[in-house]
C-alpha cells in the first residue's frame, strides 16, 4: 500500500512502531553493557584529555552558557570531581546507551533479532563510539542525542501524534550541549519537504515538538545573544582550520570511511539504500548535512551521529546477503578486525612508555593529548616565583595547571577561560607557555627560557618540547595586552 505525496511520488507506508519488549532488548543491551564495562575498565589509562581539563574548570564556573558550548557537558564533568575514573563513567554509560539505541532503531525498522544484534555490534566496535566513550567531550553527548532524535523520528513517522514530542525533548536537551542537532532538525525538515511524507507537516504535534526544543534551548540562546554570539566566531575559527581536530573541507565526506571502520562501510552504505526505499527523507537529510558541513568547513565527525541510524538500517540487508558460510565468515572477520584495530587505536591498551614508538598518535591525535599533563604542570609551576602569574596559550594548559597545581595563579584568554579572570594590573613577573617565541618577545621585552616541557616518554604532542618563558612586565601593560590574548577557537 502506498501513499501519494503532493509531488506525485510515492512512499511506502511505514509499519507501526513495535511496543518495546524487554526480553527482545537483552542482546543489544548486553552488548551495550559490555562496551560500557570495557570503557570503565580502561578509563584511567594515560590521563586527562585537554578538553576534559577544560570541562573540569567550566564545572567550577557553572553558567547557562559558555562561549563555545552549552552547560550540559560541564555538568557531567562536575559529577567526576577529582577522579579521572569517575569522570569517565558518564561517557562510558552514554556509549553503552548509543549501542542499545542502535539496536532499537533496527528493531523499529523491522529488523529481526539477529540483525538488531549485528547493528548494535557494528556500533559497539566503531572508532567514533570507542573514542568518544573513553573521553568526556561534547561529542560524547551529541552522539547519543542524534541517535535518539533519529530513533524517535522513525517512530513518529509511522504513528505521528505525541511521539513527536520525544524528538523535541531529545533535541532540546542536546541543544544544551552543542548546536549541531539544530542542523539535524533543519536537514530532516528539508528531507520532508523534498521527499515526503508531507502529511507530517499537518501534524500539530510536530510543531509542538519544535516549540519544546526551542523552549529548552532558549536559555542558552539568550546567553549567546547577550554575549554577541561567540559561537559564530568559533565556527569561523573551525572553518579556518584553527581547531586541533579540524580537517580540510574536502575530507569531510571521505573521512566517514574511518569513523566506523573501512571494513564496515558496506553496512552503512546498505543502510542508506534501505532508508531510501522506506524513508527517503532520511538519506536526503544525510546528504544535506554532508553538503552543509563540507561547504562550511565543519569537522568530519559532525556527521557521526547518523551512524546509529545507518548501521541499524543496513544490518538486515547485509545479514540477508550473508547466507552462505563463506560470507558469514567474511562478515565475522570484518567485525572482529574492526574491533581489534579500533580498540588499539582509540583505547589506552598500548603501554604509555611504548606509545611514541607506534603510529597511533599520528593517526589519532587526541591520544597524544592525554599524555603528560601532570609533568607539564610540575615543570611550569616549578619556575613560577612568588607573586608571579602563568599565562597559558590554550585551555588545556590552563586546565592542567588548575588541576595539578591549584595554588599557581593561571590565566588564559582561550575561550571561556578568558571570562574566568583577567590579569591583575601589577602581576609581575609572568611565566608564559604555549606561545611562539616571536609573540612572547613582542608582548614582553624581558624574557628568558626557564624550562622546557618534557612528558617523560618522548611522545610528540602539542606541548612536548615547548619552552617555558619567565618574563618581566608586558611592554604595554596588562590592560592593553589582555584583549590581544583573548580568542575563541
Amino acid at each position: 500500500m502506498t501513499e501519494a505525496t503532493p509531488t506525485g511520488s510515492s512512499t511506502r507506508a511505514a509499519p507501526s512502531p513495535r511496543a518495546i519488549d524487554p526480553g527482545g532488548l537483552l542482546p543489544a543491551a548486553g552488548i551495550g553493557v559490555l562496551v560500557a564495562a570495557l570503557l570503565i575498565a580502561l578509563s584511567s589509562g594515560y590521563g586527562y584529555h585537554r578538553d576534559e581539563l577544560y570541562f573540569l574548570e567550566a564545572a567550577r564556573h557553572p553558567a547557562i552558557g559558555y562561549v563555545d558550548q552549552g552547560p550540559l557537558t560541564p555538568l557531567l564533568a562536575l559529577l567526576g570531581g577529582d577522579s579521572l575514573i569517575v569522570l569517565r563513567v558518564a561517557p562510558a554509560l552514554l556509549a553503552g546507551l548509543v549501542v542499545l539505541v542502535t539496536g532499537l532503531i533496527a528493531r523499529d525498522l523491522g529488523a529481526a533479532r539477529g540483525a538488531q544484534v549485528f547493528a548494535a555490534g557494528c556500533m559497539a566496535v566503531s572508532a567514533i563510539l570507542l573514542q568518544t566513550g573513553h573521553l568526556l567531550s561534547t561529542t560524547t553527548v551529541d552522539l547519543l542525542v542524534w541517535a535518539l532524535v533519529t530513533w524517535f523520528t522513525v517512530r513518529a513517522l509511522s504513528a505521528g501524534g505525541p511521539r513527536w514530542l520525544l524528538v523535541g525533548l531529545a533535541a532540546g536537551v542536546g541543544l544544551q550541549n552543542k548546536m549541531l542537532v539544530a542542523f539535524l532538525l533543519a536537514a530532516l525538515l528539508v528531507g520532508v519537504l523534498v521527499a515526503g511524507p508531507r502529511r507530517v507537516l499537518r501534524d500539530p504535534w510536530l510543531w509542538g515538538a519544535g516549540l519544546l526544543a526551542l523552549a529548552i534551548w532558549s536559555p542558552f540562546l539568550v546567553w549567546q545573544a547577550w554575549h554577541g554570539w561567540p559561537m559564530l566566531a568559533l565556527s569561523r575559527s573551525i572553518a579556518a582550520g584553527a581547531s586541533t581536530s579540524s580537517e580540510p573541507w574536502w575530507l569531510v565526506v571521505p573521512f566517514q570511511a574511518v569513523l566506523v571502520g573501512p571494513l564496515l562501510i558496506p553496512v552503512w552504505v546498505a543502510g542508506l539504500v534501505a532508508l531510501w526505499r522506506r524513508y527517503p527523507l532520511l538519506p536526503v537529510a544525510a546528504a544535506v548535512l554532508a553538503v552543509l558541513f563540507t561547504a562550511t568547513g565543519g569537522k568530519p565527525y559532525y556527521l557521526a551521529g547518523l551512524f546509529p541510524l545507518l548501521l541499524a538500517a543496513g544490518a538486515g540487508p547485509v545479514l540477508g546477503w550473508a547466507r552462505t558460510r563463506l560470507r558469514r565468515v567474511l562478515l565475522g572477520v570484518a567485525v572482529a578486525l574492526t574491533a581489534l584495530v579500533n580498540v588499539v587505536l582509540m583505547l589506552p591498551v598500548v603501554p604509555v612508555t611504548a606509545l611514541a614508538d607506534t603510529p597511533i598518535t599520528a593517526m589519532v591525535g587526541d591520544v597524544g593529548e592525554t599524555v603528560g599533563w601532570p609533568e607539564f604542570a610540575r615543570t611550569v609551576s616549578a619556575v613560577v616565583p612568588p607573586g608571579g602569574v602563568v599565562v597559558a596559550a590554550n585551555y588545556g594548559e590552563a586546565g592542567a595547571l588548575r588541576r595539578f597545581a591549584p595554588d599557581v595563579p593561571v590565566l588564559s584568554g582561550h575561550n571561556a577561560f578568558a571570562d574566568w579572570g583577567a590579569p591583575p594590573a601589577g602581576a609581575v613577573p609572568a611565566v608564559v607557555v604555549g606561545y611562539p617565541e616571536a609573540r612572547v618577545r613582542e608582548w614582553f621585552p624581558d624574557c628568558t627560557v626557564a624550562a622546557t616541557i618534557d612528558n617523560g616518554v618522548g611522545l610528540d604532542n602539542q606541548e612536548q618540547g615547548r619552552p617555558v618563558w619567565r618574563c618581566g612586565p608586558p611592554r604595554e601593560g596588562w590592560a592593553a595586552l589582555w584583549p590581544q590574548l583573548r580568542r575563541v577557537g
